[in-house]
C-alpha cells in the first residue's frame, strides 16, 4: 500500500476535467450527507472516488479504458467481493450531463442506505 501513496497523491493533483467536475459536486457531503474520498487506495487499487460508509466506488473512464477492459473487470470483481458497489461513467457522460450522473449516484446511495 505504501507504494501506492505517491501515485494516489499525483492523481489527486492531476485530476481530469471530468473528475474535477464530479468532485466539485460530491465533496463536502453534498449528496445525502455521504463522505466521498478521491483517488483513494483500496487494497491494491486506487479508485477515483469512494464513499466508505456506503461501500460505493465511482470510476470515471476515458477512451483509453477500452484497452483495459479485462483489468477493469478484474478490479471491479475484486472490489465487489470486498462488498463495494462499483459504478462507472465515461468522461463524456460527466462532462455532458453531470445531473444524470449525479442521479445515478444518488440512486446508488439510496439503495445502499436501504441495504444497511
Amino acid at each position: 500500500m505504501d507504494e501506492l501513496q505517491h501515485p494516489a497523491r499525483q492523481l489527486r493533483r492531476n485530476m481530469t476535467d471530468a473528475e474535477q467536475i464530479l468532485w466539485r459536486r460530491i465533496r463536502n457531503r453534498q449528496l445525502l450527507n455521504a463522505k466521498f474520498r478521491r483517488q483513494f487506495i483500496l487494497g491494491s487499487y486506487i479508485v477515483d472516488f469512494v464513499c466508505l460508509e456506503q461501500r460505493l466506488v465511482i470510476e470515471i473512464d476515458g477512451s483509453h479504458r477500452l484497452q483495459n477492459k479485462s483489468y477493469d473487470d478484474k478490479r471491479s470483481a475484486c472490489l465487489t467481493q470486498q462488498g463495494f458497489v462499483v459504478i462507472r461513467f465515461w468522461n463524456h457522460e460527466v462532462l455532458g450531463d453531470i445531473e444524470a450522473v449525479l442521479e445515478v449516484i444518488l440512486n446508488n446511495l439510496s439503495q445502499s442506505a436501504q441495504r444497511s
